[in-house]
């Protein structure tokens, strides 16, 4: 008896010990940011650093449509400390655009830093549909300053085998150097190589067949498959289809994300960070948020034993800190 009264304050002493000896974990919290709002993001890894870029849903809470002008750049060493570095490129940065910074995508490619956008061109000429156009800024390092790279749009409606609706650019630079870039909407997709000067289109534009496309696509590659995601049908779910070459043909595989609540549009952004899966999104998941009031998130990213794409779970509580 005397020996286990003897072991008890021990027992004690050695839990208290350990307890103080473990590292409170810290998560990001969804959504990342309260303010400003945020919508479709893209996201780049340098020095150790992850650089998110986003829209802005500037409109009134009740007011419908797009009210969207601008680009915001974020950073963050460990998915749990953001650093917001303000405004980094709006419409007025483009001579040729009048309105909707719709969503964009920015690359590292020969030590420079390249950020695709659309927006509506000013040329009557330009505009036989919806009047979108996909430019490109350049910087020589993610945070800025960016400037137009060309001075002229590299796809506009006028574009042979462009779209209705020119919007979501997102540009991969694959391992032999050579880069491309895929936009789309209203259920079209399309591909085209570009130069090496990263302002212009290197051969003509291709069809993209990928099953249940809308909008939002998204390359990104893993082993030797690439894996196109992208928002399919509307209100989106996101959903993905993995083929051997970026050029197709495409076999489909599923949903990773399903319909968001008060949100039809999905738009994600897929990276890998300090040796994590993240998948990146965004929600109306502010008490003053809806269709047109979105907020970026993180959650994991998983793959199965045959590397397919399990079925995200979206969280509250975010992402874990790493080092």
């Amino acid at each position: 008896m005397k020996k286990l009264k003897f072991l008890l304050p021990l027992v004690m002493l050695i839990a208290i010990l350990s307890a103080c000896g473990k590292k409170e974990v810290k998560y990001s919290g969804n959504p990342l940011f309260k303010s400003p709002l945020t919508a479709d993001p893209s996201v780049l890894v340098y020095n150790d650093t992850l650089y998110l870029f986003t829209g802005s849903d500037e409109q009134e809470l009740g007011k419908d449509g797009f009210l969207m002008k601008k680009w915001y750049v974020f950073s963050t060493p460990d998915m749990v400390n953001w650093t917001n570095h303000g405004v980094k490129l709006q419409v007025e940065d483009f001579e040729w655009a009048a309105a909707n910074a719709f969503a964009g995508h920015c690359v590292e490619n020969n030590g420079k830093f390249w950020w695709y956008v659309p927006m509506v061109h000013k040329d009557s000429t330009a505009r036989v549909n919806e009047g979108f156009a996909i430019g490109v800024a350049v910087a020589d390092h993610p945070l800025g300053p960016y400037k137009d790279a060309s001075g002229k749009p590299i796809i506009a409606d006028t574009t042979k085998n462009s779209i209705v609706l020119n919007i979501d650019p997102v540009v991969y630079v694959d391992d032999d150097k050579q880069v491309y870039m895929l936009w789309g909407s209203w259920n079209e997709a399309r591909i085209v190589k570009l130069k090496d000067n990263m302002t212009e289109v290197d051969g003509p534009v291709e069809t993209v067949e990928a099953k249940n496309f809308f909008e939002a696509p998204w390359i990104h590659k893993r082993n030797d498959t690439y894996y196109l995601s992208y928002a399919a049908h509307y209100p989106s779910t996101t959903e993905y289809s993995t083929s051997k070459s970026i050029m197709g043909p495409w076999e489909y595989q599923g949903v990773i994300n399903d319909t968001l609540p008060n949100s039809p549009t999905n738009h994600q952004a897929i990276i890998t960070f300090k040796g994590n899966d993240y998948f990146i999104y965004h929600n109306a998941g502010l008490e003053d948020g809806g269709p047109f009031r979105r907020s970026v998130c993180v959650d994991k990213l998983e793959y199965d034993e045959n590397g397919k794409i399990k079925k995200v779970v979206r969280t509250t509580t975010g992402v874990p800190e790493v080092e």
